[in-house]
């Protein structure tokens, strides 16, 4: 027996032991992804472990995934296999306090600059928006969705957006996500201008040379890319919409721009397809953390919960919710 059957063995007994569910993000490592009962997106899986019969719930994923659970599944233990396992883009938006960028990036060239001050928080841009509604992005800390008015996805995020009666909204904290919404509704969209490090990279250079080495390939890419990326690609979408998209399509070769985990689960689908990363380097270097090691780990230690605050759950939970409530 191998080390890593060994390993998905000893977990799948601890499972068991525990009344436990693994889930698992699309951007997680093959084995992880392998190893999970559920695998998805983190809204999606934190949706699904808040109705499965199980007292304990791994999430496979970084923190604020973790939160969500935690949010949703409040009577749950929550377990986060690399506690260290967080998210930059998330930790770009504060309620209060600062936020140091050139920490987050060692060696990535970033030149976008930061319009705001890092001690510049979410309730001062309420402050100089009074009675705009704030449309945080899931992919934000358990703070921040309870400062919100509603919640979107990278799938929703327009329809969110548009479902509210006003002429403008507050969209934090992904500037790009935030720009194609702008590029999809006559509503005023006041962006903050944090961003995912994985998909801003993707220029529209990097598209036309994809497009150049795979001409019979359909690009499909993510929201948090540059509007350069998204004006030059065939299809926009977030990643259960690329999955879909893919299995439902009748081409059999895609460009994919995004986190390059989710490669795994689209070729898992359509084995008859070929599927190729619109940049190589489109890694995740928190979303890598996660070993079978170190689900193991939390199952044998129970070590690394993640729970939210209740006061803030309540609060979090409810921008969550009406996001539900929107047809």
């Amino acid at each position: 027996m191998t080390d890593t059957e060994t390993l998905r063995e000893q977990i799948l007994t601890l499972k068991k032991k525990r009344n436990a569910i693994i889930l698992a993000h699309n951007y997680q490592r093959d084995e992880v992804q392998d190893i999970a009962d559920y695998r998805g997106d983190s809204l999606e899986l934190s949706r699904i472990a808040a109705d499965v019969d199980c007292d304990v719930i791994v999430f496979c994923g970084v923190n604020f995934m973790a939160e969500s659970a935690s949010i949703l599944s409040p009577h749950k233990t929550v377990l986060l296999p690399e506690i260290s396992a967080g998210c930059p883009m998330a930790d770009m938006i504060k309620v209060s306090g600062s936020r140091e960028l050139k920490n987050y990036f060692p060696g990535y060239d970033y030149t976008g600059g930061y319009k705001y001050p890092a001690d510049f928080t979410l309730r001062d841009i309420k402050k100089l928006h009074p009675g705009v509604p704030v449309v945080t992005y899931v992919n934000t800390t358990a703070d921040v969705k309870a400062e919100s008015d509603i919640c979107c996805t990278s799938a929703n995020a327009v329809k969110i957006v548009e479902s509210l009666d006003t002429d403008s909204v507050i969209c934090v904290p992904d500037r790009n996500l935030s720009a194609w919404i702008a590029y999809n509704t006559d509503k005023e969209v006041i962006t903050w201008d944090g961003f995912c490090h994985v998909h801003d990279r993707v220029t529209a250079q990097d598209v036309d040379k994809v497009k150049e080495e795979h001409p019979d390939a359909l690009v499909l890419a993510h929201p948090e890319c540059r509007m350069e990326v998204l004006e030059k690609a065939d299809h926009v979408t977030s990643t259960s919409g690329m999955l879909r998209y893919a299995r439902a399509s009748d081409v059999k070769e895609f460009v994919i721009g995004t986190e390059t985990g989710l490669l795994y689960k689209l070729r898992e689908d359509s084995p008859n397809k070929k599927f190729y990363p619109l940049r190589k380097d489109m890694i995740c270097p928190n979303m890598k953390k996660t070993t079978l090691k170190s689900v193991l780990h939390v199952l044998e230690t129970m070590e690394n919960e993640v729970r939210v605050d209740e006061k803030i759950r309540v609060l979090a939970k409810k921008s969550l919710d009406r996001m539900l409530a929107v047809r």
